[in-house]
């Protein structure tokens, strides 16, 4: 009994649920439309059913009292008639009768021995009509429902002079009865249409005035959603609706302040990240040329003073170390050269980006077993010197990575100016990265490349998966 119990119980839950899903997958707008349709439909089909039903009774008792009075008034009028044996008078009876009377289909006076005395039927009488409603002389009257070919007839049989002088029978059709209640039936259904045109105009309306802040509502949130914090919806009313329109505009206005908070601190941000920057330039700048230019000139005053020193040196032995330290010189001053061309060429300050690009790349195929391809595209122009420092140090240290890390025998560069755009594209056949793993291990080389970009208001994106090598795309509006 409980197991039967808890299978009903879930069978009713998923009907429910079933029932939900269905009625959740139309719009507020047809619910309450349907709502409103299916009430006034069901409102004027019931009270048409009813009335029929009420209207169907009274009429019913009507007829069947119109065709006792009607066969009673014919007995009464026949009695003289049949006793003087006037048939003649009597069938004008009935003729009058069912003249006077429209819904008298037939009436007859039959004698006791089942002789037909008089009737409206013409030609012929049905035969099996003088036994379908007998009726015994101490009777008043007896009305029985006839199924005929014309439809149902009351037929009220009434004796006449006690049953003395034979039966009047009177048969009353439900002809007019049906006609007038299938026109009351009509004009109840014409009305139901009507107020059903007129509830659902209503319906129509209320629902536009119902889901229009709604609808406003879902367009806002969309935009919200998208980014647009500055959606503001005018209340239109103080119900449900109305609150939530202002809670909504209270929200997207903490929205609005909390996106210029975070606007401001971005620019904050990449104010300093950009003061940051050029600070580290002007240091590799400062830097590389003490090394160039104060270093490098004491290293080569020191070379040339060994060179003297050698050549008036009588010792071979001495003449000898003399050579290797001027060699071991020589090897510092290439150091020191190649540390300041890396800290900050200055052929990028004086020929621009493709000249320092080339520069390096010719260095950097010197330095490793890397076959390198550069290719400059519609780069006539200086740029600005934020851009040119940007791209190349972006294009430096993806050049620095394929050689630490990406296993490589050859790599390409692409630079290309086209559209007021700067696009770089650096590749290599190495192993490869995951991109997404590589993102949330805090590698502050690509972050700094990433955020070098992004202070151009450009976009730098690494395509990469293990084994399949690696792609940098870097493009910059100009």
């Amino acid at each position: 009994m409980v197991i039967h119990h808890l299978q009903f119980t879930i069978q009713n839950s998923v009907v429910f649920a079933r029932f939900w899903r269905f009625a959740g997958s139309f719009s507020v707008r047809t619910k309450i439309m349907g709502i409103v349709l299916a009430l006034v439909l069901l409102l004027g089909v019931g009270i048409t059913l009813q009335v029929r039903g009420v209207l169907r009774q009274a009429l019913e008792q009507r007829l069947q009292d119109q065709s006792i009075s009607v066969a009673r008034d014919v007995a009464a009028r026949a009695t003289d008639m049949i006793l003087i044996n006037d048939l003649f008078a009597l069938h004008q009876l009935l003729i009058e009768t069912q003249v006077n009377n429209p819904d008298v289909r037939y009436a007859f006076v039959a004698a006791n021995d089942g002789t037909i005395l008089a009737h409206t039927f013409g030609p012929g009488f049905p035969s099996d009509l003088l036994a379908a409603n007998p009726v015994q002389s101490a009777d008043h009257h007896r009305t029985a429902l006839l199924e005929t070919d014309e439809g149902l007839v009351w037929d009220t049989a009434v004796p006449i002079f006690d049953g003395k002088a034979g039966v009047a029978r009177i048969g009353l059709s439900e002809e007019s009865m049906r006609m007038t209640m299938d026109a009351l039936t009509g004009q109840m259904l014409l009305t139901t249409v009507m107020v059903s045109a007129v509830g659902i105009a209503a319906a129509t309306w209320l629902t536009w005035l119902v889901t229009r802040p709604i609808l406003a509502l879902k367009r806002a949130a969309e935009a919200v959603g998208q980014g647009d914090f500055q959606q503001t919806i005018q209340p239109w009313a103080g119900d449900e609706i109305g609150e939530l329109t202002e809670a909504f505009n209270a929200m997207t206005a903490d929205l609005s302040r909390a996106e210029q908070e975070r606007a401001e601190r971005d620019q904050l941000r990449s104010q300093l990240l950009e003061k940051v920057i050029a600070a580290q330039e002007e240091e590799r700048r400062r830097i590389a040329r003490e090394l160039h230019d104060e270093t490098g000139q004491s290293l080569t005053s020191l070379m040339v003073h060994l060179q003297m020193v050698n050549q008036q040196c009588p010792l071979p032995e001495t003449r000898e170390q003399l050579d290797g330290v001027r060699t071991l010189l020589a090897q510092t001053l290439d150091n020191v050269h190649n540390l300041a061309l890396e800290l900050r060429p200055s052929v990028l300050d004086d020929l621009g980006l493709a000249a320092a690009l080339r520069r390096y790349v010719r260095d950097y195929q010197a330095r490793y077993p890397l076959e390198v391809d550069l290719e400059v595209m519609g780069l006539a122009e200086r740029l600005p010197q934020g851009v040119e420092t940007a791209v190349y140090r972006i294009i430096q240290e993806s050049l620095t990575n394929i050689a630490r890390h990406a296993q490589a025998t050859t790599a390409s560069v692409l630079l290309e100016q086209r559209g007021g755009r700067l696009r770089a594209i650096v590749e290599d056949d190495g192993v490869g990265f995951d991109p997404a793993a590589v993102n949330g291990s805090g590698r502050l080389g690509l972050y700094g490349m990433r955020e070098r970009a992004e202070l151009l208001n450009g976009t730098l994106t690494i395509e990469s998966e293990p084994g399949q090598g690696t792609s940098i795309f870097i493009e910059v509006p100009l």
